[in-house]
């Protein structure tokens, strides 16, 4: 492992620790009586407090210091007095330890009593301090200049999710995005634990991944010697408890779909589906828009949100817009009625890429995606679904061809999903078999046939209507996050890139000592004949180091140069 200056001074800082005898990484319990958030809001002068947490900044002057403690709640002020700390003779601690092995972003235990500076500052006066852990890598450090623009401020967005624990401890403030997730959650399991629904848990290893239209990950059982896909969805098991007899289930369920990865999705994201039994689509509309104006106001305080350069109102009601009325009113093309062949010929015409694996429904899916999705801004219900588009959900009770089905739509993107549920076992297999024909002509994320949910279907599900949120994206919407990756902790990423080590010899750290003795690049031969190297040794070195990308040959004018990349 190659270690950087810094990293390899902390280290010898270590092992001075270790040979003073103090351990760098104690196990024992460090009991903490306060927080920085508890401090500031039951502040006393003199009060006796005990707190742990990281060292962030420091000013050291002489036998006193001010310095930032910051622990999970926040940041506070400590003042580090030598003979406060230090009563005997021996200044050790503070002289040696605290000023001089001591880093920022160490993890310190503290003992003292509070006090308020002369400019207000609410402090606390060290008595004692504990290393509790030893940072052997240097925090980001940004700084500001006199004109007060900010530098080497950690903001990069692949260093930041890549490296999360890092972002949270120098951007505190991105902390707070999760703990709104966290409010969002707690604020659903409220909703539907006090209307009586309950919370259960399906699996995540599946022999069918059913439940909906996407590319599936496989994996494979090595015990029962069996493929096994990851979760896509969990509707057609939650379908089966209400055939088991449960009036209303919820779950939030971690799923992954094998598909493209964009600022609204990642192939592993967590959805919210609650079937309720006796109900339909209709009550589902009304259910959804209480639900969000409730968690809104949960994680928010008020039934608002800003999302870019909009202000969503989720106050219901929400207005309701029939798909049929969507694409007519954007695109002047009626789809009632309309051919296979028809909406391929039109989508072509407006200019929309599809192909012949495509049916009915994936086309009217592409025309409304790319020309009438977009102008809803405030949520809005589309209702109303072509039945090539819903394998899952009733047939309309009074409008030929459509289904009893809903989306939300937010600020352009789809949020929330529900049915009037299928519960027609005959039907269901007709849609299924509909679906296996899509996968023969190539659509990969055609559904598979569940046999056993159809046979639960035949045993009798009462009618129910079930919805679907998508719980990352509601969290952007509620945060104003245009990326997914900044509302998961741990987005999925590329692998990381890693700088190849290589090994030099004293023949190429002769010619690089060489290159490195002036700015100017060296003449080839006059390089070669500096090194002293024989022709056989120096073909080796030379090659070494144009071939990692260390040393450049090239030709000028009459010239041939050799100098540093």
């Amino acid at each position: 492992m190659q270690l950087s200056e810094q990293e390899i001074i902390r280290r010898e800082k270590l092992n001075k620790l270790v040979e003073m005898g103090i351990n760098a990484f104690p196990a024992e319990e460090y009991k903490i009586t306060d927080t920085t958030e508890s401090i500031k809001q039951d502040f006393s002068e003199s009060k006796q407090v005990k707190i742990a947490g990281r060292l962030m900044s420091r000013r050291i002057q002489g036998k006193a210091s001010f310095a930032e403690l910051q622990d999970s709640t926040g940041k506070i002020q400590v003042y580090f007095n030598r003979d406060e700390i230090c009563t005997g003779e021996d200044k050790t601690l503070y002289n040696e330890v605290y000023k001089h092995l001591l880093d920022i972003g160490d993890i310190i235990g503290i003992e003292g009593d509070l006090f308020t500076t002369q400019v207000g500052e609410k402090t606390v006066l060290v008595k004692n301090f504990t290393l509790l852990t030893k940072s052997l890598r240097p925090l980001p450090q940004a700084k500001t200049d006199e004109n007060g623009v900010i530098h080497d401020a950690f903001n990069d967005p692949e260093l930041r999710y890549r490296q999360r624990y890092v972002d949270l401890t120098v951007n505190p403030h991105i902390k707070e995005i999760f703990v709104k997730r966290t409010k969002l959650f707690n604020a659903m399991r409220t909703f539907f634990n006090d209307a009586g629904y309950f919370e259960v848990e399906t699996p995540i290893l599946q022999s069918i991944p059913g439940g909906a239209a996407a590319k599936p990950f496989i994996t494979h059982h090595n015990a029962l010697d069996i493929p096994l896909y990851l979760r896509i969805a969990n509707e057609l098991y939650l379908k089966r408890l209400i055939v088991g007899g449960f009036d209303g289930v919820y779950e939030f369920s971690k799923n992954f779909r094998n598909e493209g990865m964009d600022r609204t999705h990642n192939p592993e994201f967590t959805a919210m589906e609650i079937y309720v039994a006796y109900k339909d689509y209709n009550w589902m509309m009304d259910f959804t828009e209480k639900l969000l104006e409730f968690c809104a106001g949960q994680v928010n305080g008020n039934a608002e949100s800003t999302f870019g350069e909009h202000t969503i109102n989720w106050k219901a009601p929400y207005p309701r817009v029939s798909m049929t009325e969507a694409i007519q009113k954007y695109t002047g093309f009626d789809i009632t009625g309309k051919t296979e062949q028809e909406l391929f010929v039109f989508a072509k015409s407006i200019g929309i890429d599809v192909n012949e694996t495509m049916g009915k429904g994936k086309l009217i899916d592409e025309i409304f995606g790319e020309k009438c999705e977009g102008n809803f801004i405030q949520p809005t219900f589309i209702t109303d679904y072509p039945i090539e588009m819903s394998p899952l959900t009733k047939k309309h009770r009074s409008k030929e061809g459509l289904t009893e089905r809903f989306e939300l739509m937010v600020c352009g993107k789809e949020i929330a999903n529900a049915y009037s549920e299928l519960n027609d076992p005959i039907d269901q297999r007709e849609r299924f078999e509909a679906q296996m024909t899509l996968s023969e002509r190539g659509d990969d994320e055609a559904m598979f046939i569940d046999q056993d949910f159809l046979r639960a279907l035949e045993y009798g599900m009462p009618p129910t209507s079930g919805l679907g949120i998508g719980m990352d994206r509601l969290i952007m919407f509620l945060t104003d996050n245009a990326s997914i990756q900044e509302v998961l902790f741990f987005p999925q990423m590329r692998p990381e890139k890693t700088v190849p080590q290589i090994e030099l010899g004293e023949d190429e750290k002769v010619i690089l000592e060489i290159l490195n003795s002036q700015e100017e690049p060296f003449s080839l031969a006059e390089v070669k004949e500096r090194s002293q190297l024989s022709g056989k040794k120096w073909d080796k070195a030379s090659k070494t180091l144009t071939k990692n990308n260390l040393v450049k040959v090239e030709k000028i004018e009459d010239q041939v140069l050799m100098k540093l990349v």
